[in-house]
């Protein structure tokens, strides 16, 4: 007879610190459930792009779980969140994606909102109806630099302000509010959130598994096992670290802040970000490592700054002199997730004279292709009867680790 199962609160002081979770922790609806109440409603997550919403009428719609929110670009030019939902009976107002509109009309019983959500037309609803209390319920929103962070809870952790102050300067010379979207794919793969944030915060299986985002990364700025070098393989490292210093400290007298900044574990938002040098000709994620476009984003006058990697807990980023990638990640079940990834060009170079689409995305299409491969590989074991915990390595896989403690530490905040 099948024992009784084992509760979360209990899963999660069971997680042993530098090992994997628990397999019911991947794999579970009723710990998806939590991870979606917790992470993806009452933490900040990224949702969009400034660009999403060029112009005013611009609208923008995302779905988290059930929870649907509609990004807005009023006639003020400011951008707002508002949820997907009509005060009325409750009925989704707009598709998902993209469009455009002078006004917000639910097409259950054609109530009309503005661009700043309030609520301007309701027939039949009598003479003593209040229309200022019917607006579109507000959705807490913060541009940083051209990203878009939204929480869903009324109580929005404070300290997305540590991450604002460390981006906004990083991002200013890219000036993604004048940037646009030159090509968006989706991809479902079939693994727990989770092991997708995994499996994108280590390099362990770059080597093995992406030739093509190898030409532009470097190994060993993702960590090695000092041991394990000997004679030429030492020499290389100890001449990269060497190489490395001296790049960092160039970039940041030149205005241009490089260094780790690290807001995990003891955190309530978690993000990481730091300026990583490129291999080969190092100024772009191509096939060739040489930039894709020929106008560079926003105020960049230089292709040499390497790119700027953001980490949050539902998305990555690389902003290059040419152009900028941004990934979100968005849960569909335990072992679903689509992973949504924009490359950003200048809003004025124009496809086919500044670039080519083809060279523009062939990088990251083949890596997202690979990863999708690998997570769904791993959610296959997590799932598999055999599957214990195992270790992370402490030299290139130090990131997974912290990133699981804070994940255990906030869902015990939270009352897991």
């Amino acid at each position: 007879m099948q024992g009784q199962q084992t509760s979360i609160p209990a899963l999660l002081r069971s997680r042993k610190p530098g090992f994997t979770l628990p397999a019911d922790l991947y794999c579970r609806s009723d710990v998806f459930d939590a991870d979606m109440d917790v992470f993806f409603h009452r933490h900040w997550i990224f949702v969009g792009l400034e660009c999403d919403v060029p112009e005013p009428g611009d609208i923008y719609s995302v779905d988290f779980g059930p929870t649907s929110i509609v990004l807005v670009r009023g006639d003020d030019e400011q951008v707002r969140a508002f949820y997907n939902v009509c005060r009325h009976r409750g009925a989704r107002i707009a598709p998902p994606g993209r469009d455009v509109v002078g006004k917000l009309v639910c097409p259950y019983h054609q109530w009309v909102y503005d661009l700043s959500g309030d609520l301007v037309h309701a027939r039949d609803m009598g003479d003593d109806f209040d229309h200022a209390c019917h607006g579109l319920r507000r959705v807490n929103l913060r541009n940083i630099g051209g990203l878009l962070f939204a929480c869903l809870s009324d109580d929005a952790p404070s300290d997305i302000a540590d991450l604002e102050t460390t981006m906004l300067p990083r991002l200013a010379p890219y000036d993604l509010a004048h940037a646009k979207v030159a090509f968006e794919a989706d991809i479902i793969e079939e693994g727990n959130w989770k092991l997708v944030i995994e499996n994108n915060r280590e390099c362990y299986h770059c080597a093995a598994n992406h030739p093509e985002l190898c030409t532009s990364f470097i190994a060993l700025d993702f960590g090695y096992d000092p041991a394990g070098l000997e004679g030429a393989e030492r020499a290389q490292a100890d001449a990269h670290e060497a190489l490395y210093t001296t790049r960092m400290t160039e970039w940041e007298a030149q205005g241009f802040p490089s260094r780790a900044v690290e807001h995990v574990a003891g955190h309530v938002t978690n993000f990481r970000t730091q300026r990583l040098m490129m291999a080969g000709p190092g100024e772009s994620q191509t096939p060739d490592g040489r930039a894709a476009c020929s106008r560079l984003l926003g105020h960049m006058t230089r292709k040499d700054l390497g790119d700027v990697h953001l980490w949050t807990h539902n998305s990555w980023h690389h902003f290059m002199g040419d152009h900028a990638l941004s990934v979100i990640v968005i849960p569909l079940s335990p072992d679903r997730t689509l992973v949504r990834t924009k490359w950003l060009v200048h809003q004025d170079a124009v496809e086919g004279v500044d670039y080519d689409v083809e060279n523009l995305t062939a990088v990251w299409k083949a890596t997202n292709v690979q990863d999708a491969e690998l997570v769904g590989l791993a959610q296959q074991g997590v799932s598999n009867y055999g599957y214990q915990p195992g270790p992370y390595s402490r030299f290139t896989e130090q990131q997974l680790d912290t990133f699981m403690t804070w994940y255990v530490d906030r869902m015990q905040a939270n009352g897991y």
